[in-house]
């Protein structure tokens, strides 16, 4: 069981990830910004569960986000046609906050709703001899 959690200031292993998630802390993984969560993707995969900050520090043009992490990862799930990880929002802006649910929730509701097409598209074969 990994935990990975997106925050750029509060360290996991003070009491914050026993409010949200009872893992051990060899199961958190600390990201503090978006590199981290990507980079974490492909060296592990998606994580058993997330815990989203949205403000990381980063501002202007460019900013990389708790959203922005949420997307990362729902398009890892989407490549790998698997649900969406389990998750918590520890963010105090209201804003982000639903920003990152909805992501989250959406690509869970279509996964749920479409997992048999979704599973038989990838279990599907084609027969390639002509038949005339």
């Amino acid at each position: 069981m990994i935990l990975l959690w997106i925050d750029d200031i509060r360290n996991p292993l003070d009491d914050w990830a026993e409010r949200y998630a009872p893992f051990r802390p060899d199961e958190i993984v600390w990201a503090k910004n978006y590199d981290d969560v990507v980079a974490f993707l492909i060296e592990k995969g998606c994580p058993d569960e997330v815990c989203f900050d949205h403000d990381l520090g980063e501002v202007g043009e460019n900013e990389r986000n708790g959203m922005t992490c949420a997307k990362a990862i729902i398009n890892y799930c989407v490549d790998h046609n698997i649900d969406a990880p389990a998750y918590n929002i520890q963010s105090f802006n209201p804003v982000g906050r639903e920003n990152i649910r909805s992501i989250i929730d959406g690509w869970h509701q279509f996964y749920i709703n479409n997992k048999k097409r979704i599973s038989n598209e990838n279990n599907t074969t084609y027969n390639t001899q002509s038949t005339s």
